[in-house]
């Protein structure tokens, strides 16, 4: 009975959005592997529930209710699209945007250096791409972790940037699960050509529970085009041996005497 219940709400939960196939993206589960739960065939990993339900918004007990149930669930849960309009946050976003400085220099490609959140003594590097959209700075923003059976896992968070007081500050979520948000926060650069920008990187990805973490973060600006395929390619973990020793002398997390707080000097 759990089954059926599951297979029915899943199918009316995918049909609030354009299709199965845009679920299956943003949720971060393979399209072949989410027709079998749709058909029945197998009931979803606990790990993959989990994903399931963050994406919807649900517990596993609602999304195993009965259909009526969880379609009223559902109505409550979901906002209309144009609900951020008359959302109170909606004046604050508008404001940021309005006081933001102009982001035209940064936009395009960097590689980000931090050590890890979920990988003690490792460095990772991430790729960001910083667009411009009528009057919206855009942040997309990908890591890569090899799993244990050695394919490549993905973390995707998208955000907008704005230049507020002399610092760029980044505002992204977890694009994959809707379960995270992190801040970046970075000096701008007075150079006459951008090559380095340095600042601190809060969060508290998913590995790490509830726990959130910051870290000393370094962008090295790629260039406005790049082969986006090769770049990510070239992301990963490392041993900080593998990195360029200025790049890790900039991003080491130590807290030096008198302060007590991780701070990050302006280069």
């Amino acid at each position: 009975m759990e089954n059926d219940n599951l297979q029915n709400n899943l199918e009316y939960a995918c049909s609030l959005f354009p299709s199965v196939a845009h679920a299956c993206r943003k949720i971060g589960i393979n399209r072949q592997q989410f027709n079998k739960y749709l058909s029945g065939t197998i009931r979803p990993s606990r790990h993959n529930m989990h994903k399931i339900c963050n994406f919807f918004g649900v517990t596993e007990s609602e999304i195993l209710s009965e259909p009526s149930r969880f379609a009223e669930i559902m109505s409550v849960r979901r906002a209309p699209e144009n609900s951020l309009d008359a959302s109170p946050l909606s004046p604050a976003l508008k404001r940021m945007r309005q006081l933001s400085g102009s982001l035209d220099r940064y936009c395009g490609f960097y590689f980000g250096y931090s050590y890890s959140f979920s990988n003690p003594g490792k460095v990772i590097r991430s790729l960001i791409r910083l667009s411009r959209k009528n009057y919206d700075y855009l942040w997309k923003f990908v890591e890569r972790e090899k799993g244990p059976n050695r394919s490549f896992d993905v973390y995707k968070y998208e955000g907008a940037a704005f230049l507020l007081r002399e610092r760029i500050n980044v505002i992204m979520y977890d694009a994959l699960q809707y379960s995270s948000i992190s801040q970046i926060m970075l000096y701008p650069s007075y150079e006459a050509s951008i090559d380095c920008l340095l600042g601190v990187h809060i969060g508290g990805p998913v590995k790490r529970g509830r726990k959130p973490g910051a870290a000393r973060f370094l962008q090295k600006y790629l260039g406005s085009k790049v082969d986006v395929k090769l770049a990510l390619s070239q992301c990963g973990l490392f041993d900080p041996e593998e990195i360029d020793p200025k790049i890790l002398d900039l991003i080491g997390n130590e807290v030096h005497a008198p302060w007590s707080v991780l701070e990050v000097d302006e280069t």
